[in-house]
């Protein structure tokens, strides 16, 4: 479906991205993370033909993004991170103007616009003028304005930014459906929103691919310990230092009120012997659990960790 090989771009002296190489399959929803200035909106900006790419190629669906920009438009709906709108017109209007210049028929306009306004929640807005609407309806605009000629590829760059919690459970859901008949790349700052859509993810730092791989498979390559949870109704003095009497212990961190975060090696195994050592000193369990690594782990630890490695 998408094919990335190389690809490369140079503002000036200074280079945005380098030498990207990956694949995203029909079907496959991925996530785009990076720091600012990682080269996100560039690489999306090129898979989108709207900038070229100083080496290296992009094909999609068999055609490069250089030589057949415009059939490669007719398949993708893209949603930059400022929406582009015309804030005097109407959202109706804008929505069948969006259409025509997609190449809709005049006769498939207005049910293509209905049925965007009807995914996007718009139908109490569609007579008023974009300007005068809220950043959230704005951001639903531009979202179907992307929708409109229903195309095969989504590339929708912080499609939540500036709505309520309302309204990004809203878009979210949107996208989790959409999914079912496109490919989409989604690039976001919120990483829970990574989690609940996204079944790979893409990291990019300094403009270079810092991993690409599940968040299963990320974690396990990443994770050097495991940590558990532990929580007991009378801790004393000395439980730190008895759950640090463990070999397999690394280390032991005091969290909230009578909690312990325990960092062990990896497959210690260490939950039945926690809670033989609770009960021998009646510290009362109330919860023994591993701790997940979470994407916002590994994002720190591939952006900013092995940075601060290698410097």
């Amino acid at each position: 479906m998408i094919e990335v090989k190389n690809l490369t771009k140079h503002y000036g002296p200074r280079r945005a991205i380098n030498n990207l190489t990956f694949q995203i399959e029909k079907g496959e929803v991925v996530g785009f993370l990076g720091p600012n200035g990682a080269g996100k909106s560039t690489t999306m900006n090129i898979l989108s033909c709207i900038l070229p790419a100083s080496s290296g190629t992009a094909i999609i669906q068999g055609h490069d993004t250089f030589e057949h920009s415009l059939e490669i438009r007719k398949i993708i709906g893209y949603l930059p991170e400022t929406p582009p709108l015309y804030p005097d017109m109407s959202v109706r209007d804008y929505l069948l103007f969006a259409a025509k210049i997609r190449g809709i028929s005049n006769k498939g306009c207005k049910s293509a616009v209905d049925r965007v306004i009807e995914k996007c929640s718009l139908k109490d807005v569609g007579h008023r003028i974009i300007e005068r609407l809220s950043k959230g309806y704005q951001q639903r605009v531009g979202l179907a304005q992307a929708m409109v000629h229903d195309p095969d590829i989504l590339i929708l760059d912080e499609p939540t930014i500036g709505l309520d919690p309302i309204q990004i459970i809203e878009i979210r859901k949107l996208i989790q459906q959409l999914a079912a008949s496109h490919t989409i790349i989604l690039s976001s700052h919120i990483l829970p929103e990574i989690t609940q859509i996204c079944k790979r993810v893409i990291i990019l730092n300094e403009g270079e691919i810092a991993a690409v791989d599940t968040l299963d498979g990320l974690t396990a390559s990443l994770r050097k310990s495991e940590r558990l949870s532990l929580t007991v109704r009378n801790g004393d003095s000395d439980i730190e230092e008895k759950l640090n009497s463990f070999e397999q212990v690394l280390s032991v961190l005091p969290g909230e009120k009578n909690q312990y975060i325990v960092e062990c090696e990896l497959s210690s195994n260490l939950q039945d012997e926690f809670a033989r050592l609770a009960l021998e000193n009646q510290w009362g369990i109330v919860e023994i659990k591993p701790i997940a690594m979470t994407l916002e782990d590994v994002f720190l630890k591939l952006t900013i960790e092995e940075k601060d490695v290698i410097a």
